[in-house]
């Protein structure tokens, strides 16, 4: 009888089901919790690879492949600290055909808890990194405010210092020549053209267009058998000065060609370059070079003299970088090329070739650094702001992004600033 009632009895089944349940669900618990190591572990190891392939991008043209290959196990093991890893190896692979580009691979073993009740005692873990660096060749244009306002609390001797150092960063961060080049472009109410060509250039504008009567011919002369400063005032005969006297003096295009890179062509006289015998001309424009000598020596001849017009200064060195009167280096078909504006001035616009309303004159630049970032150049602005100026929304809004825009306080700010932007320009970068 008690075997019977024992054999019908149901009521320690559940119990026994449950107990029996009980084990995947603590080994799909404990499989979880592996994976979740494995997990944290290998976004470490990520971390601290892709710090070490951009470490070793300094070695990487001059170390040995075993070599290169010792020196990332040392940079990666110093980095990871993940001590449950063991095993880690650590391989790497440089190839300099269509750029630079550094693959380094890293793989371990992550001991199991849970997972080793099922005789898995470990699990793989293992990531790829590659940096890539001189695919990209760059060219970069520095339109640099040289008003009179740049002599007071020490802002262009600033200036100097940081644009230098600038310098530095990119000529080292060329491999070879025509990997980097520089343009330099002082500015004030106008800009110095004496260096691209003789004043017999077919791309300079002597007389006057419809509507504009403030070309050099006009305003250089002498006037006989009358009276009068220039050809309108003139009352007799009035006869300009030989040509070999301009002083170098560009100002504004005619509109709408201020704020394009339209090259220049005599057949339509309103895209040359007018002429003007401005007393406070700033130093003379450099185009496109890899001469870093000669373009520290354009740095330290720069002087502070004139009115502002941050539009001439930035056309000019749009114009540096795509069109006549300067040289444009010519592209290599097997790389791309990344072209920056960097503007730098340290007050508002009071003057151009029309007018002295800042308003005006913003309303052209804005229609100007709307027309450079459609063309793919990007666009670095900095308002270096000692007087007490409201920050300059026209520069913000003209930088490519809020990132670009910069608004310093002290002339020495800008040491630190160019270098930033400097580094952003140079440095390698992690390609997933």
């Amino acid at each position: 009888m008690l075997l019977k009632r024992f054999i019908r009895d149901k009521r320690g089944s559940i119990a026994l089901t449950f107990s029996l349940s009980l084990l995947p669900i603590a080994i799909a618990i404990g499989v979880g919790m592996d994976y979740g190591r494995a997990l944290k572990s290998r976004s470490a190891m990520q971390n601290a690879a892709d710090a070490t392939a951009l470490a070793l991008t300094k070695y990487a043209t001059t170390l040995s492949a075993s070599d290169l290959n010792t020196k990332a196990d040392s940079i990666f093991k110093a980095i990871y600290r993940d001590k449950d890893v063991s095993g880690t190896l650590v391989t790497t692979a440089y190839s300099n055909t269509d750029g630079s580009q550094l693959k380094m691979d890293v793989t371990g073993t992550l001991p199991t808890t849970f997972l080793n009740l099922i005789s898995v005692t470990g699990m793989n873990v293992g990531v790829t990194t590659t940096v890539k660096w001189g695919q990209s060749r760059l060219r970069v244009a520095l339109a640099l405010d040289n008003t009179g306002s740049m002599s007071s609390d020490g802002k262009m001797t600033a200036l100097k210092t940081a644009t230098k150092s600038l310098l530095t960063q990119l000529k080292d961060a060329a491999k070879a020549d025509g990997d980097v080049y520089v343009s330099i472009i002082p500015f004030s109410r106008n800009v110095n053209a004496i260096d691209l060509g003789p004043y017999t250039s077919n791309w300079i504008r002597w007389t006057n267009t419809p509507g504009n009567s403030d070309a050099w011919d006009s305003r250089n002369g002498t006037c006989s058998g009358g009276w009068g400063s220039s050809e309108q005032s003139c009352t007799g005969t009035w006869t300009p000065k030989n040509h070999n006297t301009w002083n170098g003096c560009i100002m504004d295009r005619d509109q709408n060609y201020d704020v394009t890179n339209t090259a220049p062509t005599l057949a339509t006289p309103q895209t040359l370059f007018p002429a003007q015998q401005y007393s406070s001309c700033p130093e003379a424009m450099m185009g496109l070079s890899h001469d870093w000598a000669s373009l520290n020596a354009k740095v330290d001849a720069m002087n502070p003299t004139g009115n502002t017009n941050q539009a001439i200064g930035l056309a000019w060195a749009w114009q540096s970088l795509t069109a006549s009167p300067f040289a444009i280096p010519a592209e290599d078909p097997d790389y791309t090329y990344q072209k920056v504006i960097i503007l730098l001035t340290d007050g508002m616009n009071t003057q151009n070739r029309w007018t002295s309303s800042q308003s005006t004159i913003d309303g052209r630049q804005a229609t100007m650094c709307a027309n450079i970032k459609a063309a793919g150049i990007t666009l670095y602005t900095v308002q270096v702001n000692t007087d007490g100026d409201p920050t300059s929304n026209m520069l913000r809004n003209c930088a490519s992004g809020t990132d670009k825009f910069f608004m310093l306080t002290s002339a020495n700010a800008m040491v630190s600033t160019f270098a930033q932007i400097g580094t952003s320009l140079t440095r390698p970068r992690i390609d997933r």
